[in-house]
């Protein structure tokens, strides 16, 4: 009688099962790429417009058809003034090719010019004052870098201190 009864259930496991899963399933018309923006790697990165230190406006969305290496930092990061050289370094080996762009987190415009006037930086610096754009794209510490291909779609991330390897193999997948 047991036995019986387990292989009743069985049975209709069987058949609910695979029915279940042809019930759910994606749509025949569901495309990867279609994904809404998202930070995350595979997923279009979301656009944002921030004025930067020269008052201009910086779009991201504008950029299309330019790799981008999208670093959050801010002056008062440890780790940020120790990775601005290889980032600058990048910005002026890539010049035309890549684009290096530094979200600056919270900060006032004169600390941030300060500070970028010291470390040499002439990559742009876009000002993210009401953390607005972080949140967008879940900042959680910093340094925390994006790395953008030329259709807007995010191939790599790193959270954390870059050194001149992790950089470079951040730029070679947004980069041919």
């Amino acid at each position: 009688m047991f036995r019986n009864r387990w292989m009743i259930f069985l049975a209709v496991l069987l058949v609910a099962g695979p029915l279940w899963l042809w019930v759910n399933r994606a749509p025949v018309d569901a495309q990867v790429g279609a994904l809404p923006p998202g930070p995350a790697v595979g997923r279009p990165a979301p656009d944002f417009t921030l004025t930067t230190l020269e008052g201009e406006t910086l779009a991201l969305s504008e950029l299309r058809g330019t790799p981008v290496v999208l670093d959050f930092w801010a002056t008062w990061c440890g780790a940020c003034p120790r990775e601005m050289p290889g980032l600058q370094a990048a910005a002026q080996r890539f010049e035309g090719q890549v684009l290096v762009v530094g979200v600056d987190q919270g900060e006032d415009s004169q600390t941030v010019q300060d500070f970028v006037t010291d470390m040499g930086v002439t990559f742009p610096i876009p000002l993210d004052s009401d953390f607005a754009v972080s949140d967008v794209y879940n900042v959680r510490g910093l340094p925390t870098t994006f790395f953008v291909d030329d259709k807007g779609v995010i191939r790599h991330l790193w959270a954390g201190e870059m050194n001149a390897v992790t950089l470079a193999e951040g730029i070679a997948k947004i980069w041919p």
